[in-house]
């Protein structure tokens, strides 16, 4: 059996009293689109920041690619392929799209953003960023200035800053989040492309987002993982319709 990409294993977190993470055991296959669903306070974000190496958990282990990684910082996790979208929170507003990523593609290289007018003459800085652009749907739009640029624009080229690390897991927390229909369908498109170039694990409310995309869910509730299987699989599980799904909305779906 092929080792997974990601195995996380008994992994705890607790805020004071408060456990965010209870003992949750996951695993992400090589190319896999992976969700993670559940309500509010489910410790979907907390999850993330774990996997990240944001934040250190208490207990449990984090297996990336055979090796463990439960300790590691997160740019030692960068450098090993894990990214995740929106950690840079905010972007240079009076820069353009592409020096925004090529500026993310100088700081995973090691290089100062004192250098940061290398990274608008570098063709080795630009061309990958120009490439992240293109993946996102944002190649005719790289010389626009940030402040230019949409809500949904600015989602895609947060995702095109974690794509330009070229990295082997991507992390995505709620890409829909304030999105209006046609930016959502646009960002639906564009992470279906990825879907099997890369592997993705995705933090998502929009349930129809996440079982257009994805190859497997896990469910949260409180911390703990209740169901993980196929979307099939999983609108029909009955403790995820009483626990998050509810009857009426699975049934819209039967």
């Amino acid at each position: 059996m092929t080792e997974p990409l990601l195995r996380v294993e008994g992994l705890t977190k607790r805020f004071g009293g408060v456990v965010a993470a209870d003992a949750v055991a996951l695993e992400l296959a090589r190319g896999e689109f992976h969700a993670v669903i559940g309500p509010n306070g489910a410790g979907k974000t907390t999850l993330i920041g774990l996997l990240a190496g944001e934040i250190p958990p208490h207990a449990g282990s984090i297996r990336f690619d055979g090796s463990d990684i439960t300790r590691l910082r997160v740019d030692r996790r960068s450098r090993l392929g894990i990214a995740r979208s929106f950690q840079i929170t905010s972007l240079f507003s009076d820069f353009s799209a592409l020096d925004n990523v090529a500026l993310a593609v100088q700081a995973h290289c090691g290089h100062s953003f004192r250098f940061w007018k290398d990274a608008r003459r570098d063709a080795v800085l630009r061309e990958p960023a120009r490439a992240a652009l293109a993946d996102v749907g944002l190649g005719a739009r790289a010389q626009i200035r940030v402040d230019r640029l949409s809500h949904g624009e600015h989602r895609q080229l947060e995702i095109a800053i974690a794509l330009a690390t070229r990295p082997r897991l991507l992390l995505l927390d709620e890409p829909m989040a304030g999105l209006g229909p046609e930016e959502s369908a646009r960002m639906v498109g564009m992470l279906r492309k990825l879907k099997g170039a890369i592997t993705v694990l995705l933090i998502e409310h929009d349930m129809e987002t996440v079982f257009a995309l994805a190859d497997r869910v896990t469910v949260l509730v409180y911390g703990r993982v209740i169901a993980s299987g196929d979307p099939a699989a999983i609108r029909t599980d009955p403790a995820v319709r009483e626990a998050y799904l509810g009857e009426q909305e699975a049934r819209a779906h039967d």
